[in-house]
């Protein structure tokens, strides 16, 4: 079982050792975020909480039945009803189906607490597993892309009847 908590000041310190414990472990899939996100660490987190308080992003940390964070599910970019999401999952909760709670988790929250009528996703195409989490959880390709210099997809999901 897992929670989602929203993103708070008192996460910061929990938050930082995940991403650094993980930061390898991420950059084999997605982008590394670089060496400044952690010498910046804690006046970003700062900002990602007044964008949230703005209504710009919705963050959520992944904790398991012991209260450890094992990942990130995020709604960034809300504008008129939408949202893109993003997610990661650390290494040591991959594979456990963390990513597909914590995905249907989020997508009921959007639609009920946040009032979101779609989300939106990317992914590249030798990621499958984020593929698989997306399909399980009603997401639909509706775009080949390219991100980050590799074929990716892009895909929609209508939250319309979860209001």
């Amino acid at each position: 079982m897992v929670t989602l908590e929203r993103l708070r000041a008192g996460h910061a310190a929990a938050l930082l050792a995940f991403e650094q414990e993980n930061r390898a472990y991420f950059a084999r899939s997605v982008t590394d975020r670089g060496d400044a996100y952690f010498a910046d660490f804690a006046d970003r987190h700062h900002e990602l909480l007044a964008e949230q308080d703005a209504g710009l992003h919705h963050f959520h940390l992944v904790v398991d039945d012991e209260g450890v964070l094992i990942g990130r599910v995020n709604l960034v970019d809300v504008d008129e009803g939408a949202a893109e999401l993003g997610y990661r999952i650390g290494k040591r909760a991959a594979g456990r189906g963390v990513a597909t709670a914590a995905v249907g988790e989020v997508c009921r929250l959007a639609a009920a607490a946040y009032r979101l009528r779609s989300l939106r996703a990317v992914t590249t195409r030798d990621n499958p597993a984020s593929m698989a989490v997306l399909g399980r959880n009603g997401f639909t390709a509706v775009e080949d892309i390219t991100l980050v210099g590799r074929p990716g997809v892009r895909y929609h999901r209508d939250l319309g009847a979860d209001h």
